[in-house]
């Protein structure tokens, strides 16, 4: 009857209503505020290059989408997928141990028998808490150990892992690879000192290393330049020799590097037998990989810290390795071990089925976002933003978050706009992917999830196009 009725009214009437509509039709063929838009242009970024979704966290649509349902390479931003799923599925006061087991028969400070360190994975057993854990063995009553030294990783898989794959610069320390007896992120740091009499150069460790001789470089008077080309650094399993030049005008400096020429295994024997050492300790056998008997005794125990503390590091700081140590406990605590990534995965995928977002797009490589096949929709991570925000859980995960203008990745960003201290937001970056998402708390008192994706050969240009997008959220949410 109503179409009827309308079929009826004059011509002049459709005229009316397609000039008021017009407005409305062109903006939502360019459906970007304008200030964002002109920051993308400028930037020579087409809209279809990105992927936007802004939503009040109190209602059930968007604000703002614009290509939200392209899957997109996310870059870091998907590690808010893998630390919100851990922060829910393993809860808050999770934490992870390392455990301390021993065989044999102990006499006195001797053990004549073997001891066997049980990994979970840790994500920051780093050399501080290391060292502790090894005087609560020596605690025990241990100091000389007549067997070997076992170490049990079979809490994640024994799988070939490639540390150039990703940019074929395997020496950086965020290339390392997962293990479940991970100690210090696998990573080196090498000191430089310069001396001016004699004429040398001092080169310190860190952690210290046992059997592990360091050749120092000599000592120059040229510009510092590319002081760690002209480094020369070559690296294996036995030694780290330095054969070319350090310049005097470097001052002191630290290089981090992954020595990826070195197994997990060899690198734990060497730090593993200084520090022994360094507590009063003596080891007469070898240290391999192995399984924990079933008689074997529990002498002592490492508890890190809670995982809140743990995805604060991951997503203000942007830890890729500890990124990756915690998609795989998501599948050795849920799913089960040895822990792999496709077991992950699903654990992820069941754990967003029961919120009832379908991922039909979600590619997951190792969790961290540092990843050229990882792949995720704008709508998507919106979506589960949104999810966290209604979780009780919702402040520890908000709080992991850089503060925009403040701290973590985003302490440089936004600080002369009023939306400074006013959004937690992880950033994400790789060639050609530049990326946000996270919470703003509007001007109105709204809070709105943020998600921008942007996927283009000039995406380093489009930082100002996302701070405009931030603020405007700001002003206008």
């Amino acid at each position: 009857m109503l179409f009827r009725l309308n079929m009826k009214l004059p011509r002049q009437f459709f005229i009316v209503v397609l000039l008021f509509q017009l407005p409305l039709i062109c903006r939502a063929q360019e459906p970007l505020p304008s200030g964002v838009y002109e920051a993308f242009r400028r930037a020579g970024i087409p809209t279809s290059a990105v992927g936007i979704h802004v939503q009040d966290v109190s209602v059930d649509k968007p604000l703002l989408a614009s290509n939200a349902t392209v899957p997109m390479s996310p870059a870091s931003i998907m590690k808010l997928v893998t630390t919100n799923a851990a922060l829910e599925l393993l809860g808050p006061t999770f934490t992870w141990k390392t455990q301390a087991y021993v065989t044999g028969t102990q006499s006195g400070d001797v053990l004549h028998g073997d001891l066997i360190f049980k990994g979970s994975g840790d994500p920051k057993l780093v050399m501080e808490n290391f060292w502790l854990f090894l005087r609560r063995i020596r605690a025990a009553g241990i100091r000389e150990i007549r067997g070997n030294v076992v170490l049990d990783r079979s809490a994640f898989a024994d799988v070939y892992y490639d540390s150039s794959k990703f940019d074929g610069d395997p020496a950086k320390p965020y290339n390392a690879g997962p293990d479940a007896m991970l100690v210090n992120f696998k990573a080196l740091s090498f000191r430089f000192i310069p001396n001016a009499s004699p004429a040398t150069v001092s080169v310190v460790v860190d952690p210290p290393v046992a059997g592990f001789p360091i050749i120092a470089p000599k000592l120059g008077n040229g510009d510092c330049g590319d002081w760690k080309q002209k480094l020369r650094l070559k690296i294996d399993s036995t030694v780290a020799e330095f054969s070319g030049v350090y310049s005097a005008a470097c001052g002191e400096k630290v290089w981090h590097i992954h020595p990826f020429q070195i197994t997990h295994g060899r690198y734990f024997d060497m730090v593993f037998r200084q520090m022994w050492a360094d507590v009063g300790g003596a080891l007469k056998g070898e240290i391999k990989n192995g399984m924990t008997p079933a008689d074997a005794r529990l002498v002592a125990q490492w508890e890190s810290t809670t995982l809140p503390e743990v995805i604060r590091d991951i997503n203000k700081f942007s830890n890729n390795v500890m990124a990756r140590q915690l998609l795989l406990t998501l599948a050795a605590q849920l799913a089960k071990q040895p822990a792999t990534v496709e077991d992950a995965t699903q654990v992820i995928r069941n754990w967003l089925s029961a919120k009832r977002i379908d991922v039909p797009e979600l590619a997951i490589e190792n969790g961290s976002g540092l990843s050229r096949t990882e792949r995720i929709t704008s709508n998507t991570l919106g979506r589960i933003l949104v999810a966290a925000f209604r979780s009780p859980l919702m402040p520890e995960f908000i709080s992991s978050m850089p503060l925009a203008g403040y701290d973590g990745t985003m302490r440089s960003r936004v600080k002369q706009k009023s939306v400074a201290g006013n959004a937690h937001i992880k950033t994400g970056s790789l060639n050609d992917v530049r990326s946000m998402a996270g919470y703003v708390l509007a001007a109105s008192g709204k809070r709105y999830a943020v998600v921008c994706i942007v996927n283009h050969v000039n995406a380093a240009r489009s930082h100002d196009a996302q701070d405009a997008l931030l603020q405007w959220v700001y002003e206008n949410g």
